[in-house]
């Protein structure tokens, strides 16, 4: 298919048929450290194979699941959680990372919950802790959109869901994601150069499929969790495995407050 927005639509008909749902509400891709929330969301009532799907594959990172799940909040939403994200970093292309989100628009979804495991530029935020997303800093030198597509970013992180976040948390905090290409992770002196123009965490997925997002017309909640210091501003070498483990150990707390965030959506 030669449009993105066709491949997006065949894969939300294929996710209608296998589940039996016609229409999804919100959509989460959740990263690293958030696998858990997809039992705490709600029922989950299919489980797809994503493989199994028009234009989605099996993530290629340790950490992500290879499916995407319908469930049934307790409110009676229906929820799409997609476990399957593809990076920029993998090769398969920006159209590729925006699949995701753009199937969700397509499966009929108003909002979209994007989460990832990042380094954190301040050093009063330790490992395991959630940061919500106010804008974020695309240091990838692409962009989801082709041709004279012209989107205003201004209020891209729906300022309305992160009030929601802190009325189920009042102390979140936010911060500028700044999203690089990996698969390496920063050095200390990029590191700087993010702080230095205004980021607070950097890691390598999210403000893709938030611009690609934003344009098929979803509201976004970014939400980040700090797994490690990024590189120069703690004294640890980093390692995917400490990510890994950050998220295993603040996985039940954060899965938690998601779903509580998702409750009151």
């Amino acid at each position: 298919m030669d449009s993105p927005f066709e491949l997006a639509h065949a894969a939300a008909d294929h996710i209608a048929r296998a589940t039996g749902v016609q229409q999804h509400h919100i959509a989460l891709v959740l990263g690293s450290g958030w696998g858990g929330a997809a039992d705490l969301v709600g029922e989950t009532t299919a489980t797809l194979e994503a493989s199994e799907i028009p234009g989605f594959s099996a993530p290629a990172v340790e950490g992500h699941v290879a499916t995407i799940r319908s469930a049934l909040t307790p409110d009676g939403k229906r929820a799409l959680v997609l476990g399957a994200r593809t990076h920029y970093y993998e090769g398969k292309g920006v159209r590729a990372v925006a699949h995701g989100v753009r199937t969700a628009a397509a499966a009929g979804c108003r909002v979209v919950v994007l989460t990832n495991g990042c380094g954190g530029l301040n050093a009063d935020w330790a490992p395991g802790t959630p940061v919500l997303i106010s804008d974020h800093i695309n240091l990838t030198a692409a962009s989801p959109l082709e041709g004279a597509t012209f989107v205003d970013l201004t209020d891209l992180y729906s300022a309305r869901l992160r009030a929601v976040a802190r009325s189920v948390d009042p102390s979140l905090a936010e911060g500028v994601y700044a999203q690089f290409t990996g698969p390496h992770y920063e050095t200390p002196a990029e590191v700087q150069y993010a702080k230095r123009i205004g980021a607070d965490l950097v890691g390598m997925s999210t403000a893709l499929e938030a611009i690609a997002a934003r344009h098929a017309g979803l509201e976004v909640f970014g939400i980040s969790l700090v797994t490690n210091l990024a590189a120069g501003i703690g004294t640890e070498p980093l390692s995917h495995e400490e990510v890994l483990e950050a998220g295993r150990a603040a996985g039940p707390r954060i899965s938690r407050l998601l779903a509580d965030v998702i409750a009151a959506i």
